[in-house]
C-alpha cells in the first residue's frame, strides 16, 4: 500500500501546510488589528476560522477519497457478479496505485477460474462420451447373451475392464488436478524405476543413474503411461532413457510410429484428445496424466519428432537431487 499511503500522506501534509499558511496570515492580520484598536479575537472569529478550515479540508480531500471509494465500489460490483456465476465479470484497471493492482489481481484470478471451470466442464462432457461407449457395448452384449453365452461373457469382461481402467484414470486425473504438492516425497532411483517399467514392454532402459526426490508411484505411472502410449499408438517404444543435468532430470521415450502432426503436438496432452491420424484404443487420459505428474515435479512434458520418423516424448523433472 505504499503508493496509496504516499498519496494520502502528501494530501494531508499539503492540507496542513495550507491550513498553517492560512492561520499565519489570519493571525498576522489579527495582530495588526489588535495592535491598532486594542481589541481581542472574539469567539465568532474562532468559529469562523474553524468553519473555513473544515470547508478547506473537505474540499481538498473529497475528490481523492471519492475516486478511491468509487473504484472500490466498481471492484465490489464485479466481485459480486463473479460470485453470482458471471465468470466473464471483469473490472477496469484505473491508475497505477494499489487499487489498480487489486483490480489486476482480480482480473487475473477470474481468468484462471474461468479457464479451470471451462476445462472441468469439457472434461465432464468428454467423460460422458467416453463412458457411453463401453456401457452401450455391455448392454448389447447382455441382449445377445442368450445366443452365445461364452462370447457375450468375454465381451462383457473386456468392457468392464475398460470401464474400470477409465474410471481409475479419471480418479487419478482429478486427484492430480486438485493436488498442490506431491502426496509424498522420497529419494527415487529414476533409471532403476524406468528399467523396471521397461521390462514389462521387453525394453532396456539406458542413460544416467540419477536419484531424485519425488513420488515413486507417480514417477512410475509417468514412465508406464509413456510406454503404454507408444504401444497403443506407435507399435511400441523403441527406446527409453534417463538423463540428468544439475537439478534437471529427463525421461525420454522414443517410437518409430507415424509421428504427430505439428498442430497436434500440444493438444495430445489434453484429456481425451486423439488426433485423426493416431490409431489404437486407450482411455484418452494417459498423456494428460503424464503432464500433470511432470508439472507436480516442477517440470513438463513435450513431444518432438524423432530423427528417421516417429516420436520422442521428453518428460522434464525439476526435482532437486537427493
Amino acid at each position: 500500500m505504499q503508493r496509496l499511503h504516499r498519496r494520502l500522506y502528501l494530501a494531508i501534509v499539503a492540507t496542513l501546510l495550507v491550513f498553517l499558511a492560512f492561520v499565519a496570515i489570519l493571525l498576522h492580520g489579527t495582530s495588526l488589528v489588535m495592535f491598532r484598536h486594542g481589541s481581542v479575537i472574539s469567539s465568532v472569529h474562532v468559529l469562523l476560522l474553524l468553519l473555513i478550515v473544515a470547508a478547506l479540508l473537505a474540499f481538498l480531500t473529497y475528490p481523492m477519497t471519492r475516486g478511491i471509494t468509487a473504484r472500490l465500489a466498481r471492484l465490489e460490483q464485479s466481485v459480486r457478479r463473479f460470485g453470482g456465476g458471471d465468470l466473464t465479470a471483469r473490472v477496469a484497471v484505473e491508475g497505477h496505485d494499489e487499487v489498480a493492482a487489486l483490480a489486476t489481481s482480480f482480473n487475473e484470478s477470474a481468468t484462471r477460474v474461468q479457464q479451470l471451470v471451462h476445462a472441468n466442464r469439457q472434461l465432464l462432457a468428454n467423460c460422458s462420451h467416453e463412458l457411453r461407449t463401453p456401457l452401450a457395448r455391455m448392454q448389447l452384449a447382455i441382449e445377445r447373451r442368450g445366443a452365445d453365452v461364452a462370447a457375450a461373457d468375454a465381451e462383457l469382461r473386456r468392457d468392464i475392464t475398460e470401464l474400470d481402467a477409465l474410471i481409475a484414470e479419471l480418479l487419478l486425473s482429478s486427484r492430480l488436478d486438485a493436488a498442490r504438492t506431491l502426496p509424498r516425497v522420497e529419494p527415487v532411483e529414476l533409471l532403476a524405476l524406468a528399467a523396471e517399467e521397461a521390462a514389462y514392454f521387453d525394453l532396456e532402459a539406458s542413460g544416467d543413474a540419477i536419484t531424485v526426490r519425488g513420488d515413486p508411484l507417480l514417477l512410475r505411472r509417468l514412465c508406464r503411461n509413456l510406454l503404454e502410449n507408444a504401444r497403443l499408438h506407435a507399435g511400441g517404444a523403441t527406446a527409453i532413457s534417463v538423463h540428468g543435468d544439475g537439478n534437471i532430470a529427463r525421461v525420454l521415450v522414443e517410437d518409430a510410429g507415424p509421428g504427430i502432426a505439428y498442430p497436434d503436438r500440444e493438444r495430445i496432452f489434453e484429456p481425451f484428445y486423439r488426433p485423426d491420424a493416431v490409431s489404437g484404443s486407450g482411455t484418452g487420459l494417459g498423456l494428460s496424466i503424464v503432464r500433470q505428474i511432470a508439472r507436480l515435479h516442477g517440470g513438463d512434458v513435450l513431444h518432438e519428432p524423432r530423427a528417421g520418423g516417429g516420436s520422442r516424448f521428453v518428460a522434464t523433472l525439476r526435482s532437486r537431487p537427493a
